[in-house]
């Protein structure tokens, strides 16, 4: 196995979203490790003064074409979320709960609940409609919804956001290959590109 390439995202991010499975192909391609590494993006915008491109309206207008545009040179279904933005508390919180029992069975969930947010145009905001995202992936709602409430989980999600954030991390999504942060699902290309240096 050749390097490690980090992978800080939130679900609520539609960039987070389009870098999903590129990173995915990217670094099985280039022999890497590839260590997802969900945080709380709401989180990191308190801590960093940042804010949504989206809260911005002239930046709102761009990024919505911007995203559009790579979603179609990447062949990527993709529509913004008519519920934007997400409260992904509770969302990444399974996402950490996950990830702390099975790394597999993250890549699935967060596969589902991608698909719900920026494809379907699901409202995640409505607790029932994700049990019935869940429900769907193959999940038991009820258990792991009530995983969200483990301290250890909460923790977990806590530290892994205040890491990023003492790292560098501003939004997401955030990659580091050998300590260098690059931001955004447009700087892929960096990243791969990091991935096959000796």
């Amino acid at each position: 196995m050749g390097k490690t390439v980090e992978f800080f995202f939130d679900v609520g991010s539609p960039a987070s979203y389009l870098a999903w499975r590129p990173i995915a192909q990217i670094a099985q391609a280039a022999g890497a490790r590839l260590q997802y590494r969900p945080m709380l993006l709401g989180g990191v915008f308190q801590a960093t003064g940042n804010q949504s491109p989206m809260n911005i309206p002239a930046k709102s207008r761009y990024m919505e074409a911007d995203l559009e545009r790579f979603a179609r040179q990447r062949g990527i279904p993709f529509r913004l979320n008519p519920h934007f933005p997400i409260n992904t508390l509770m969302l990444m919180r399974c996402a950490t709960a996950l990830q702390m029992r099975d790394e597999p069975q993250l890549v699935a969930y967060v596969d589902a609940v991608n698909r719900a947010i920026w494809v379907e145009g699901q409202n995640m905001n409505d607790p029932a409609v994700v049990a019935g995202v869940l429900h769907a992936a193959g999940f038991d709602p009820q258990a792991l919804l009530a995983l969200t409430a483990e301290p250890q989980v909460k923790e977990r999600l806590k530290a892994v956001t205040q890491e990023a954030v003492e790292r560098g991390v501003f939004g997401a999504p955030s990659f580091f290959v050998d300590g260098q942060l690059y931001w955004g699902q447009d700087r892929l290309d960096f990243v791969e590109q990091a991935l096959r240096q000796a």
